[in-house]
């Protein structure tokens, strides 16, 4: 998908300030039971089509202002991802701007998930 400039501009300064994940590595911690967030920002209609195994939905327009109440330690480690990694990325930067100290967003977000074969629940 073609994005206008400022939005790449945008992501690309959030991209700065955060830390990314593969998809293999989020796997890879599935695999070996590792208990973590797995959150879907993406929106409602994208999360009812189909969505990574296992993840939670909060979506981008309403992350912010739930976030506290569904995970209320800012310690906790949390994976978001989108469709491909730009919206997870700007929700990522404002979570950590909340106090959230181990927010990842995965590279790639469900596009490449889905690539690579990954389970998908609808």
């Amino acid at each position: 998908m073609k994005h206008s400039a400022g939005f790449d501009q945008l992501c690309a300064e959030a991209r700065a300030r955060i830390r990314e994940i593969s998809i293999e590595e989020v796997k890879a911690r599935f695999d070996a039971g590792e208990k973590f967030h797995f959150i879907d920002v993406r929106e409602d209609h994208e999360w009812a089509k189909d969505r990574a195994a296992g993840a939670e939905h909060l979506g981008r327009g309403i992350i912010e202002r739930d976030i506290e109440a569904r995970i209320p330690d800012h310690d906790a480690e949390i994976v978001l991802y989108c469709g491909g990694g730009y919206r997870s990325a700007l929700a990522a930067d404002n979570l950590q701007r909340m106090g959230y100290r181990n927010v990842l967003s995965m590279a790639g977000g469900i596009r490449a998930w889905r690539e690579a074969g990954y389970p998908l629940e609808a």
